[in-house]
Order: C-alpha cells, then sequence, then structure tokens
C-alpha cells in the first residue's frame, strides 16, 4: 500500500489502510488518517492533518506555507476533514497567526488547480470548479457551489446551498440559497434547482424566495428590508440564516441585478 519510492518523514504519523504512491513527499508534523489514497507526487508538508478516506491527487501541495509576508513561521496547521475529493494541483496552505488554521471540512471536491489560501475555512458538502482561486481568510458555507475561474477576494463569505457562476471575481458576501453571476456580479436569483435537489420544499423555497424579494426588489435600503422580514415573516431556520447572515457582514453583499 505504500510505495518505496515515496518519502515518508519518520515522523510522520500514518493511519491504517493508507494507499501512497511513488514520488509522494509527506513531511515530519503531519497527520494522516485512515483510508486515504494519495497518488504520485502529491506533497502533503508540515503541519498537515488528513482526516480519513480522502482521495488526493497528483500535484496536490496541502500544507505550505501562506502565501503571506507576515508570516515569520508560526505554528500553524491546514486541516481536512473526512471523504475529500482533492484533485491535480490544488494548493491548500498553512493558516497565520491571524486563525492558526487553514479548515476544508468534510465531502468536498476541490477541482483541479483550486487555491485555498491561509486561514480559510471551506464547509462541508461543498463543489469548487476548476481553478478557484481563494484569498486568505475567506469563508464558504457548508453545500456551495462555486463554479470555474472564480476569484475570491480575501475576507468573503459565500452563503450555503448557494451556485455562484464560473468566471464571477468579487469582494463582497454572497449570501446563502441565491444564483450569483453576470458581470459585474450581482443577485440573479434564487438557487431553486440546487434547493429542490437538498429537499428543500416547494414552502420553504417560497418563504426564501420572499425574503430575498424583500432584499433586493423592494427597493428597501437592506436594514429596512431585514427588520420587514423580521416583523413580517415567520423566522425559520432557513430566514434567521439568511437574517443573521446579512447582519454579520463586514464586507456587505452583492447588489441585485438590474
Amino acid at each position: 500500500m505504500i510505495s518505496p519510492l515515496a518519502y515518508i518523514h519518520p515522523e510522520a504519523q500514518i493511519g491504517e489502510n493508507v494507499e501512497i504512491a511513488p514520488f509522494v513527499y509527506i513531511d515530519k508534523n503531519v497527520v494522516i488518517g485512515d483510508n486515504n489514497k494519495i497518488m504520485s507526487n502529491a506533497n502533503i508538508l508540515y503541519g498537515s492533518r488528513i482526516g480519513n478516506g480522502n482521495t488526493i491527487f497528483p500535484g496536490a501541495v496541502i500544507g505550505a506555507v501562506p502565501q503571506d509576508l507576515k508570516f515569520r513561521g508560526e505554528e500553524t496547521t491546514a486541516e481536512v476533514g473526512d471523504n475529500n475529493l482533492i484533485r491535480e494541483n490544488v494548493t491548500i496552505n498553512r493558516g497565520t497567526a491571524a486563525k492558526g488554521k487553514t479548515v476544508v471540512g468534510s465531502n468536498n471536491l476541490l477541482m483541479e488547480g483550486v487555491h485555498v489560501a491561509h486561514d480559510a475555512k471551506i464547509g462541508n458538502g461543498c463543489i469548487i470548479g476548476n481553478a478557484t482561486k481563494m484569498a486568505g481568510e475567506i469563508v464558504i458555507d457548508d453545500n456551495s457551489i462555486i463554479s470555474g475561474g472564480v476569484l475570491m477576494h480575501q475576507f468573503c463569505r459565500v452563503g450555503g446551498y448557494g451556485m455562484i457562476q464560473g468566471g464571477c471575481r468579487f469582494s463582497k458576501d454572497i449570501p446563502p440559497y441565491i444564483i450569483a453571476g453576470r458581470d459585474p456580479i450581482c443577485y440573479a436569483g434564487l438557487n431553486i434547482v440546487g434547493l429542490r435537489r437538498r429537499g428543500f420544499s416547494n414552502e420553504t423555497i417560497e418563504q426564501i424566495h420572499n425574503a430575498y424579494r424583500l432584499i433586493y426588489q423592494s427597493g428597501l435600503n437592506t436594514s429596512d428590508a431585514l427588520k420587514k422580514i423580521e416583523d413580517e415573516m415567520e423566522m425559520t431556520p432557513e430566514i434567521s440564516y439568511i437574517v443573521t447572515f446579512i447582519r454579520e457582514s463586514t464586507r456587505g453583499i452583492i447588489p441585485g441585478g438590474k
């Protein structure tokens, strides 16, 4: 299961039933769980923490030092959960003193050439398209779909259950449950197909849609729209998520379409 042509530092901790192909490099201060498959020419560097059941494709680099000139060699980690597919040439950098770790959750697909920068946090069940680049300290909530070639500004947050069109770039937060697209990026409607696939009822989808009609189509400013939602709508978990997400946004949310 472990090729003699792989390099594994004697201090690295390797779990059970791990397949390690030729020319893999595994550094010291690395912990790898059970049932992982690491393909040739992957690099698992200092500070990496890999869970169980992941497949790491050729050329991936996990745990490289952050591309941040403020980094001074502090002890940080790059943490990957369980059952992820990490495709060719994906890079996941370690954290910095800002948060101390970069985190990729479980059951994600990171396609070829994705970059996850220092201190980023990716949730569970996300699909990240080819060549998408995430800057430092971004947050992606669970079950997000981000298409190929997307550029994410540092500190941005992407809400769960939404979809971002390929080739977009943005420097504001993207609320949950929506489709974001066009150029410049804006609200392009509700992710209705995605929500139905995830088991959301028609009633719940309509409630979410009504909230976004107030936020993006009523002519109210965002603060007044949120107050109207709180005053007039049932605060289900989905509506509470939307309101809390927008209230907590430090960068502001993307605008509505015209």
